[in-house]
């Protein structure tokens, strides 16, 4: 990186050189022995990265690139007219005469269209331009094809890289708020789907490879002396454990791994439970979790995820319920119809129970007003019951493999997305909807172990013929049952929602010293997502309101940052990409007291873009002076660039930036009176991204005037 660094200003400089660099990687990618060892592919795509940096243009390094391909080709196309015959026969280099098979096989499968196709496919772009030469494939068109395949692979190569480096800023932006929170959503959705995929069309394959490799290496160990000697002398151990890994006994591997399942799903409920009874951390990061997804609440994304979370409701449930009932009542599977109704009864018994016993009341931010208690989940719970039971006995009647990983994970996206929309909602914590998915999970373990059970026990399988009669009454109590969730959804009234607070003087509590605010150490410091301790506060202000705090830094020339939803993202996702200016730009979330700031300002650098900037954020407390003057806390620190493409980096001098701060609020002529003195003793740390901070320890206290 340090050398490709050092290059950059003679790229700026002579990028003609660059253009000519990239004909000649082009050219020697599919040159016949040498393509192999050239990573021309790499080269253009930093090349494009390069473009996107302004040290090149894109339209010119395209053409040269386009050129250059070309020219390769043609120059294996020439060298097949020429020794075709002869290469083909003896190979070339270390290019063996099975590799040119393997193009010549390529070039009768696909005809003319194989120079085209053959230049996207590593190992054989090298050799069918070859191939095309020596079976005398005319020259017009080679070059028709040569040329759209030299086209289609310049792009294919280079525009990844432009548009990759072009979509740091962006993705910065993104990892703000609302951005940041649906760019997880996708990204765990894009790496299920890649799982699944694999599972799909390989996993088959690779859990019959580990059962033939643990089938190998337990003959192997059986039969080595020592290993004989000592089972034989603990035969009834041996022999015990031998029927615990029957797996075509109920008894043996099935139950095995059933009791193994449940004995680990009861120890995880039975930590959460002392987690929250000692609070323990896990308390502090629910409150954080809570008070973060608050900040990405918007209007569109709440609504989608309030139909999502209807499908716990208990009045979903039990017409999905009975429709399950019928339809196995139908296909003649009624054996998993008690397990069923048990794994409902017990994962809602044990969640009303866990509910009265914990007594936890809801979240402070929660969108709307619920009756019960917070823990555990019932939504969770009962998500993982039916629909983890429902996921279980299609798969357990479904036989191709493809089938099964679909279902499986169509399943898992239906558990988490109701488990995630009553975080997101703010009706349960973190730790709630944990719980509530360990008690679906115990229920959900116990049902399918009554039902293995009880099908062992039946000596001969009922098969039920798939006719048109049964599909089409299947298709109807599946449409009900969906069409009664869709009508439920659009009848239903949000129960009442929490307002916000009219006034924060009845919630605020006066204080003589401001200083007795903090009264722990840990208060001193903004935190983590964690907890951790990050960089300590820097001011105090005293005002007598919001809008005179705004007044403040408005007249130093500082900027409110806009509130975080889905336009302000894609206004400064837009900004980015554009390289327009946007001193508004919403800020990435910070904690102090478990609380997201409530202010955040920022001023603009020459640079005049959102990779560098000064910024400030503000927390207003619970606390004011006798004379009703609200006590707001914050920090200051500047942006100095981007690491990693996704987010900012500080400058680690937290003081000097306090400083910049200070002269400019102080020429506002706003404030009354200051005193600058120490808050914690010189510290050398780092923020939640691994940035290195120092500062002296010291605070400015401001009060305002009037």
């Amino acid at each position: 990186m340090t050398f490709i660094q050092s290059l950059l200003p003679a790229i700026e400089h002579f990028p003609i050189i660059s253009y000519w660099i990239a004909l000649l990687v082009a050219a020697l990618e599919t040159t016949i022995g040498v393509g192999l060892l050239i990573p021309g592919s790499t080269i253009l795509l930093l090349m494009g990265a390069l473009a996107a940096k302004g040290y090149l243009d894109l339209g010119d390094l395209l053409w040269f690139a386009v050129i250059g391909a070309i020219i390769g080709d043609n120059i294996n196309y020439i060298i097949g007219k020429r020794y075709g015959a002869r290469i083909f026969k003896k190979g070339f280099w270390f290019i063996k005469p099975a590799h040119f098979k393997k193009g010549e096989a390529f070039f009768e499968r696909h005809g003319p269209k194989s120079v085209f196709i053959g230049r996207f496919i590593p190992s054989i772009k090298e050799v069918i331009p070859l191939t095309a030469g020596t079976f005398g494939m005319r020259r017009l068109p080679f070059m028709v094809w040569n040329t759209l395949g030299a086209i289609g692979w310049s792009l294919v190569w280079i525009l990844p890289g432009y548009f990759f480096a072009r979509s740091l800023a962006v993705a910065k932006i993104w990892l703000t708020r609302t951005g940041f929170f649906l760019t997880i959503l996708l990204v765990l959705f894009l790496l299920s789907y890649v799982l699944r995929t694999l599972l799909v069309r390989k996993g088959k394959e690779f859990f019959s490879f580990l059962s033939s490799l643990w089938l190998s290496v337990r003959q192997a160990l059986m039969e080595d002396p020592g290993i004989k000697a000592f089972t034989a002398r603990h035969e009834r151990f041996f022999s015990w454990s031998r029927k615990r890994l029957d797996k075509d006994d109920f008894y043996g591997l099935p139950l095995t791994l059933l009791s193994l399942a449940l004995f680990y799903t009861v120890a995880l409920f039975g930590g959460i439970v002392e987690d929250i009874i000692r609070s323990d951390l896990i308390v502090s990061v629910d409150i954080r979790v809570a008070n973060l997804l608050a900040v990405f609440r918007s209007t569109d994304v709440t609504s989608f995820f309030f139909w999502i979370t209807l499908l716990g409701k208990w009045q979903v449930i039990l017409s999905f319920t009975i429709a399950f009932l019928f339809l196995l009542w139908f296909w003649k599977r009624r054996t998993h119809v008690v397990p069923f109704l048990l794994t409902l009864a017990g994962s809602e018994a044990f969640t009303f129970i866990g509910k009265i016993i914990i007594r936890r009341a809801r979240p402070a931010v929660a969108f709307y007003t619920e009756q019960s208690y917070s823990f555990p989940s019932g939504h969770a719970a009962i998500a993982v019951a039916f629909y983890g039971f429902l996921a279980y006995c299609v798969i357990r009647n479904t036989r191709k493999w493809r089938y099964k990983i679909n279902i499986f994970f169509a399943g898992l996206l239906i558990i988490l997305l109701v488990g995630f929309s009553r975080l997101y909602l703010g009706v349960h914590y973190l730790s709630d909807v944990w719980g509530g998915y360990l008690v679906g999970a115990i229920w959900l373990i116990i049902g399918m172990s009554l039902s293995e059970y009880l099908l062992s026990r039946r000596k001969k399988r009922r098969v039920v013929r798939a006719d048109t009669r049964r599909l089409l009454a299947t298709a109807g109590i599946i449409v009900l049952a969906i069409g009664f969730y869709v009508l439920f959804a659009l009848q239903y009234q949000i129960p009442d929602q929490i307002p916000a607070p009219i006034s924060t003087e009845a919630q605020t509590v006066s204080v003589d010293d401001i200083m007795t605010i903090f009264r722990t150490e840990q208060s001193r410091y903004t935190e983590t997502l964690l907890g951790n301790r990050q960089e300590p506060l820097s001011l105090i202000i005293v005002a007598k309101d919001d809008q005179q705090l705004i007044d403040l830094f408005a007249k130093a020339d500082w900027t409110l940052a806009d509130k975080v939803d889905i336009f302000s993202v894609y206004k400064a996702a837009k900004a980015a990409l554009l390289k327009e200016p946007y001193p508004q730009a919403p800020m990435t979330p910070d904690f102090w007291n478990s609380e997201v700031h409530d202010f955040g300002f920022e001023k603009e650098t020459k640079e005049n873009n959102v990779r560098t900037r000064h910024h400030a954020r503000l927390w207003k407390t619970a606390y004011v002076t006798p004379d009703g003057e609200h006590i707001y806390v914050g920090t200051a620190s500047f942006d100095s660039g981007i690491k990693w493409g996704v987010t900012h980096r500080i400058n680690p001098d937290i003081d000097t930036e306090r400083e910049f701060l200070f002269r400019d609020l102080k020429r506002t002529g706003m404030i009354a009176t200051t005193k600058k003195q120490e808050f914690v003793k010189p510290k050398l740390g780092s923020n939640f991204t691994g940035d290195l901070f120092f500062t002296d320890g010291r605070l400015y206290l401001l009060f305002l005037k009037g």
